[in-house]
């Protein structure tokens, strides 16, 4: 992974010690909130329902086992014991002081991290597969390219206040496992007919109030291309963008009115200008930071353990975990792990202390030191070897991170809602924990199959919920929360938004509802290895309103 080098070590240094000046200030009652927040949330600190909130940035959902320890020590020392894994690929904690935060962000610098632009109208932290330089089906490793946006775009002097927050997510493999489509800039990495590395490069995607899938403006884009073509996008945007109203601000607005051909010209044309100036990515600097993702010295082994199969024969909770929690590694003899972070009936996307310490230990043991965390939420341990798996299986088992549900059901997207956010109309956690407790049991899980439950507080859609194959939107009407159910809903290659099937539903009917629709899926599809996503779009939402509401 990246190592900060003298530059990075100075950036942060100075950036952590101008924030103290400023908390400093606010609390000597120099700054007034008003002053104080554009401050603070160019350093990833949110006031919240119930207190601050600080994000910071996992770029490209990237770390260790000595940062996720440090992780662990802030969620100790300056928290309530736990923090909360975002769609973002980023962490949250809910319950710092305002005073605590300068010692949290010297301390996170010790590990070379930070919360810069983990929020703020800014290019927010590039997110990336969570299975990166591992996957049997990488292209390339998108993470090279990531790290080389994010040097880009810190503090990047003409787009540190746009019309609106700017996100950028990169996939290295045709599986689309970064949601690309529905960001405003979506690369994906691509091989040209001389087999060069380039990128499939889509514009406009987004989800919130007015969600959009991406329009691809670019077949192949040259890999020395990158900054200049996102520069030539940002500049575009930042020109034209729209910033009398903050609901139609974001990009996808822009392409929605300007027309794709229209915007794809103006793109060009300043490419064109910029294509061949400092922006150029010469091949050896490519090749620089390329080699800080050099992979770790993994020996071919043999696919089939004896060890291995026997206790999946034995342990049906362990044979769940197979089935559902493993990724194909590039290199036989090993597999990526993913660690729920939903257990039935817990939160979604939280980790105790004890668990990040729990994490790190494995990372180190198991995984040559490399974790990840995905914009589902999870963490993966992106290098084990399957000899392995039974001894991490039982330490996760020992201590309740075992759920083999990665994919299923009860692996429940959801933002934090009106639990902590100022913004959210309505609770998710209640709701992601009654469908897990309701569908929880292993061959329940089994049965269903495939089928991902997205859930947000309110209409920015945090939770993703608008590309869940079921998708609940948690909203109030006459100080009563009430929850609407859209169906159909996709991030990955074939990604689609979700269609809204009629009204919506109590907090008490809600449960009760999705039951409806995993009953009827089951008694539609053609096939056990049909997934609720296929049925859906081969069939319609007929049967399944019909389910909700009756008969017309």
């Amino acid at each position: 992974m990246y190592r900060y080098d003298e530059f990075d070590h100075g950036f942060v240094t100075q950036r952590t010690e101008q924030f103290k000046d400023q908390v400093r200030r606010r609390l000597a009652g120099e700054l007034t909130e008003e002053e104080f927040k554009p401050l603070r949330l160019m350093n990833g600190l949110y006031l919240q329902l119930h207190a601050y909130m600080l994000r910071v940035a996992i770029p490209y959902g990237t770390l260790n086992g000595r940062q996720m320890r440090k992780l662990a020590h802030i969620a100790r020392t300056y928290d309530r014991g736990y923090g909360h894994f975002t769609t973002r690929q980023n962490i949250q904690f809910n319950w710092p002081r305002l005073e605590d935060t300068p010692a949290i962000l010297e301390e996170l610098a010790e590990v070379e991290m930070h919360a810069i632009q983990t929020s703020g109208n800014c290019i927010r932290n590039v997110t990336a597969d969570h299975f990166a330089g591992a996957a049997a089906d990488e292209i390339a490793d998108p993470r090279p390219y990531a790290e080389i946006l994010r040097q880009w775009s810190s503090l990047h002097p003409e787009f540190s206040f746009l019309p609106r927050k700017f996100k950028i997510a990169i996939t290295g493999a045709p599986n689309d496992r970064a949601a690309v489509q529905v960001h405003d800039i979506g690369l994906q990495l691509a091989r040209g007919e001389d087999g060069n590395i380039g990128f499939v490069v889509f514009v406009g995607g987004g989800l919130g109030r007015t969600p959009m899938i991406g329009r691809k403006v670019r077949d192949f884009l040259p890999e020395e291309d990158l900054l200049a073509y996102s520069e030539a996008i940002l500049r575009v945007y930042n020109r034209y963008g729209r910033r009398d109203n903050k609901y139609k601000a974001r990009i996808k607005i822009l392409v929605h009115e300007t027309g794709l051909e229209e915007l794809k010209a103006d793109i060009e044309a300043e490419f064109e200008k910029i294509r061949y100036g400092v922006l150029r990515l010469p091949d050896e600097a490519v090749r620089r930071i390329e080699a800080y993702f050099a992979p770790p010295p993994l020996e071919v082994l043999a696919v089939d353990d004896a060890a291995v199969e026997a206790r999946k024969a034995s342990d049906p909770a362990f044979a769940q975990f197979l089935a559902h929690n493993l990724n194909a590694h590039r290199v036989p003899g090993h597999t990526s792990v993913t660690i729920s972070m939903k257990p039935i009936g817990g939160i979604p996307g939280d980790a105790s202390d004890a668990q990040m310490d729990v994490i790190a230990d494995l990372a180190e043991r198991y995984a040559h030191d490399e974790i990840r965390i995905s914009h589902e939420q999870n963490v993966i341990l992106p290098h084990v070897k399957i000899a392995d798996l039974p001894a991490l299986f039982d330490t996760l088992v020992a201590n309740g991170m075992a759920e083999g549900n990665s994919g299923l059901i009860t692996d429940i997207i959801a933002c934090p809602g009106m639990d902590y956010c100022a913004l959210a109309t309505a609770r998710s956690i209640p709701v992601a924990q009654r469908i897990s407790e309701r569908f929880g049991g292993p061959d329940r899980q089994a049965e269903i199959g495939e089928l991902k439950i997205k859930i947000s507080g309110c209409i920015n859609a945090c939770g993703h919920h608008h590309v869940g194959h079921i998708g609940i939107l948690g909203l109030e009407k006459k100080g009563v929360e009430f929850y609407q159910i859209t169906l159909g809903g996709s991030a990955n290659e074939n990604s689609s938004i979700g269609e809204i099937v009629g009204r919506g539903f109590s907090s008490e009917e809600v449960v009760d509802a999705i039951e409806k629709l995993v009953d009827t899926y089951l008694g539609l599809r053609t096939a056990k290895e049909e997934t609720f996503l296929e049925a859906y779009r081969r069939i319609g939402e007929a049967p399944f309103k019909e389910a909700l509401y009756g008969t017309a």
